[in-house]
């Protein structure tokens, strides 16, 4: 488009309503889950949903390269329109699953059961963040190629980690395993801030996927555990809240980092800020259950 502030505006439109669709989606998937196979499976159906979705995101990767070859912007466009459309064929012949009945807490009581979950999610999802806008900069800047190497690394070890080990929250309990998955999170960052090759630079994206992937499931077993049972949708949606904000806020407060110190020191900020999750996993794991 030739007017400039036109297409600003048609692309912050087309951004917040994309996002509030995601949050339903998310929060409905886990909700419909734990329906389906009750709280006892909770970390399960967190890490289910969440593979899913990294599982796109680390096709994405590569398959937009293609697409951009072959079509240009165009071509993303249009995939990034029908395929989601194509769930509509999967969904509408699925039975609904029945809500549970009873009186619906306020949003404020729900959030100060998860909030201590969700603030430690929020603190590790910028581990995420970091992998999501700086690895292909940071391959970029130091010409490694392929530059999606670090981000589909990071992606793929995340599946493969709630793949494989997705059980462990519902088995070990969510704030144990958060609490290691913290630290080997941590880990994979630094060594990426340290990284002289790509090669190991990679290897940290491994190990920061590995460690990422059970935290969400693991802080979210804590939240839904302390919520009412009508309620743990609610609860699932106020969590994934503050992996949102953490987002919002922390990809810019990076920027910011990245132009004052150079984008590796993106890695090692990260790191430190992952590391304060830590914290709140050890504090839930002596916190009392309240749920009601």
């Amino acid at each position: 488009m030739s007017a400039p502030l036109l297409s600003v505006t048609i692309l912050l439109l087309g951004r917040a309503l994309l996002g509030g669709a995601e949050s339903f989606i998310i929060t409905g998937g886990v909700a419909w889950g734990l329906a389906l196979v009750g709280p006892s499976n909770a970390g399960r159906v967190i890490a289910w949903v969440g593979m899913a979705m990294f599982a796109a995101l680390a096709l994405g990767a590569p398959l937009g390269v293609m697409l951009y070859a072959a079509g240009g912007f165009l071509a993303i466009a249009a995939a990034t329109v029908l395929v989601p459309l194509a769930t509509i064929l999967l969904l509408a012949p699925l039975a609904p699953v029945p809500p549970q009945r009873g009186a619906r807490p306020a949003i404020l009581k729900v959030a100060s059961v998860v909030w201590m979950p969700g603030l430690g999610s929020a603190l590790s999802s910028i581990g995420f963040g970091t992998m999501l806008a700086f690895s292909s900069l940071l391959s970029t800047e130091r010409q490694w190629n392929p530059v999606w190497l670090l981000f589909s690394a990071f992606a793929v070890s995340l599946v493969a980690a709630r793949m494989l080990l997705g059980h462990l929250p519902d088995r070990l309990g969510g704030a144990r395993v958060a609490l290691v998955s913290v630290l080997i999170e941590a880990a994979g960052l630094a060594l990426i801030w340290m990284a002289p090759n790509q090669a190991l630079a990679a290897l940290g994206a491994l190990l920061t996927g590995s460690g990422f992937a059970l935290v969400y499931p693991g802080l979210g077993v804590e939240a839904v555990r302390r919520a009412p049972p009508q309620s743990r949708g609610l609860a699932m949606g106020a969590y994934t809240a503050f992996l949102d904000v953490a987002l919002g806020f922390g990809s810019p407060a990076l920027g910011l980092i990245a132009g004052w110190a150079g984008l590796s020191s993106v890695f090692l900020a990260g790191a430190l800020v992952v590391l304060g999750a830590a914290a709140i996993a050890v504090r839930l794991l002596y916190a009392p259950l309240n749920a009601k």
